[in-house]
């Protein structure tokens, strides 16, 4: 990877900071050689400082770090993007992004997946979901089997409504029975794209 840090007098170039699993923009800073060699090294985001003049490492006071992952130049070679894993609000306010936006996922199966995660192992009382996991993988099995056959019966009719809502329990049951035997919606995406790229 060349990165053009001669393009400007100062010799920083742009780093757009995305959170790797959620997508969102967390923030944007400026890096030159020492500061992109030192996150590489560290594997923790570190940027040139303007105002300090010197290398800072994003939550060296608060310990919010981000956890450098993939990071690529763009076309032009003069600015960066890092993909990174969060720990903590990335915003010196305390908000999740620098723009004031909540850091969850675009894709609401994903964050109703770790909803449902967080819910295993849970008193069985506290929730619908934790009452369900607690009567083990036969019952969360049987749920997911009632619920399509209540939605191949609603096939059969003309009630959007009704059909839609068939199609909602059997998705929600089968991301339940997916966190049942310890898998992810993800390694079922992996399977798809694998079969649509053949």
């Amino acid at each position: 990877m060349h990165v053009n840090f001669g393009k400007y007098a100062d010799g920083l170039v742009p780093a757009i900071v995305q959170d790797e699993d959620t997508l969102r923009v967390l923030m944007l800073g400026f890096m030159n050689e020492d500061a992109l060699a030192k996150t590489r090294e560290t594997g923790k985001v570190t940027f040139y400082s303007r105002s300090k003049q010197r290398l800072w490492t994003k939550g060296e006071e608060s310990g919010r770090f981000l956890l450098a992952g993939d990071i690529r130049v763009d076309c032009d070679e003069d600015t960066l993007l890092v993909k990174a894993r969060p720990q903590g609000p990335t915003c010196h306010t305390g908000a999740d992004t620098c723009w004031s936006e909540d850091n969850v996922p675009g894709d609401f199966l994903t964050y109703l997946e770790g909803v449902i995660a967080s819910r295993k192992g849970a008193a069985p009382e506290t929730s619908y979901t934790a009452k369900l996991l607690a009567k083990g993988i036969n019952k969360v099995a049987q749920k997911v089997g009632e619920e399509a056959v209540e939605l191949v019966i609603e096939a059969k009719d003309d009630d959007k409504s009704l059909f839609l809502n068939e199609a909602a329990d059997l998705l929600f049951h089968y991301l339940v029975l997916l966190q049942a035997k310890g898998y992810s919606l993800a390694e079922v995406t992996d399977i798809l794209k694998e079969r649509h790229a053949k």
